[in-house]
């Protein structure tokens, strides 16, 4: 059993078809990364993944679970999280209060203190500006945050929409290089990302949605070596 499971999911803006019953699934410990251009579906597609978007047709197992019609907050609660396109971080609050409401469903309060050292040592930039209000940080700062954020809540399934958006090329390396530590720290991880060269080099399996349809599926070195993909996404 996938941890994630999509099948058939038909997403409408009006009259507008956005996702056109598309399927797609996500083992436990993989790194899937969905791939296309503007438009073509991939934030629409986690956006009702994780019932931010209502969906008209198909279904959405997690862990188990049928949450095709579970509101967003439960579906955190059984441990998806999401870090939104433009990292969406508390812009009024220090970095420390935004991880602690990171934290905010966590059972077990006790493990607060160990789960902030540890983001501070994966982070070491946040650690740094802990008192600092985390609107005045610099664009990957945000981004680190913005993921520290969501790994405070000990998610089963981590969700990255664009983590390299606007980001230098130095900035984009080590984002990369850091969902590859959280992966191997045992999180999976579905991706959304424009950077395909990048995202396809770290990715178990990958998926590439033009006109909110699925059209090539294949591991990440399958796509990366493909002829459609590079001329598509890869300047090839």
């Amino acid at each position: 059993m996938a941890l994630l499971e999509v099948n058939h999911l038909e997403v409408y803006y009006g009259v507008i078809c956005a996702l056109k019953g598309i399927s797609f699934e996500v083992q436990e410990g993989e790194i899937v990364t969905l791939i296309g251009a503007n438009g073509a579906g991939k934030t629409t597609t986690m956006q009702s993944v994780v019932g931010l978007i209502p969906n008209r047709g198909g279904s959405i197992s997690f862990n188990g679970h049928d949450i095709t019609k579970t509101p967003c907050h439960k579906i955190v609660k059984l441990g998806m999280t999401q870090v939104p396109e433009g990292r969406r971080i508390f812009q009024e609050l220090s970095v420390y209060e935004n991880l602690l409401m990171g934290s905010f469903i966590n059972k077990d309060k006790s493990s607060f203190k160990n789960d902030l050292e540890a983001i501070y040592t994966r982070f070491p930039r946040l650690a740094e500006r802990r008192n600092q209000i985390a609107g005045t940080l610099s664009g990957g700062e945000q981004q680190m945050l913005a993921m520290g954020r969501a790994i405070m809540s000990h998610p089963k399934l981590l969700m990255l929409d664009e983590p390299s958006m606007g980001l230098s090329p130095l900035l984009v390396d080590q984002v990369f290089e850091i969902i590859k530590d959280i992966n191997r720290d045992g999180t999976t991880i579905l991706l959304v990302e424009q950077n395909a060269g990048k995202s396809l080099a770290i990715s178990d399996r990958a998926y590439v949605l033009e006109n909110g349809s699925i059209v090539l599926s294949g591991t990440g070195k399958e796509l990366a070596a493909s002829e459609m993909v590079q001329k598509a996404y890869l300047g090839g």
